[in-house]
């Protein structure tokens, strides 16, 4: 069974946040994405509209190892990164370990926000967008981004929740979004984008996927490769009212 079996809650499963207790799935879901993908992450694409928003002090909550402050840098938007993972030290400072449920900063202090790749692993996904409307200014704008609940569907006879509601994913999250802010836009996607040439491919790849040391190289043996993968998720972006 995988390391990353999915919480059961009532209106769908949270994935257990593991990046401390298992740091080597994070770096392959990282390293997986930079060599496979077709198409670029959405961490580019979020800084672009944050800073042609104006926006000068963005909370990147859930930001990691800082791949979005790092773009946001390189435009002249100063970021704070929150994270309740160790291995937020290594993102580019201001980095502060902290709980997206309880932000450790004044209302209204940022023109921006994000919260991407990591709603779903909160059973009450709400909680934290209120605490994101919280500490944005009026007006402010947030961008999430999160997958569908049937992404990779080249995977499904090898992931075995796939295809499994989860607690924050592209089919909630426009109702989660409009019950604290004012939606925007969403931005959706539903084509290939990722091409495992081979079995080590497949084998990272599924690592990345939450699948142990141990599991991920069996998986990849049931998978004929090389196969490309049909990436379904979203971007939403919601402004605080």
């Amino acid at each position: 069974m995988s390391s990353r079996r999915r919480a059961r809650t009532g209106k769908g499963d949270a994935i257990p946040a593991d990046y401390d207790s298992d740091p080597g799935r994070f770096a392959a879901n990282q390293a997986a994405t930079r060599r496979f993908a077709v198409e670029g992450d959405v961490h580019p694409v979020v800084a672009r509209r944050l800073a042609a928003e104006g926006a000068r002090t963005v909370l990147d909550i859930g930001g990691g190892n800082g791949l979005l402050a790092g773009h946001l840098s390189r435009k002249g938007v100063g970021t704070v990164v929150v994270d309740r993972a160790g291995y937020v030290i290594h993102a580019p400072c201001p980095a502060v370990l902290g709980d997206a449920l309880r932000l450790p900063f004044r209302d209204g202090t940022f023109d921006g926000a994000a919260a991407l790749w990591m709603l779903y692993h909160l059973a009450d996904p709400v909680h934290a967008l209120l605490e994101a409307h919280r500490v944005l200014r009026s007006g402010g704008l947030l961008a999430v981004s999160t997958v569908s609940r049937h992404n990779d569907p080249e995977l499904a006879p090898v992931l075995p929740d796939w295809g499994k509601p989860l607690s924050f994913d592209a089919e909630n999250a426009p109702e989660q979004l409009s019950r604290v802010f004012d939606l925007v836009d969403v931005q959706s996607w539903d084509r290939p984008m990722v091409h495992l040439a081979d079995h080590a491919a497949a084998t990272l790849f599924l690592r990345g996927r939450g699948l142990s040391e141990q599991e991920a190289p069996h998986a990849a043996q049931r998978l004929k490769t090389p196969v490309t993968l049909t990436k379904r998720g979203m971007i939403g972006w919601a402004r605080k009212r």
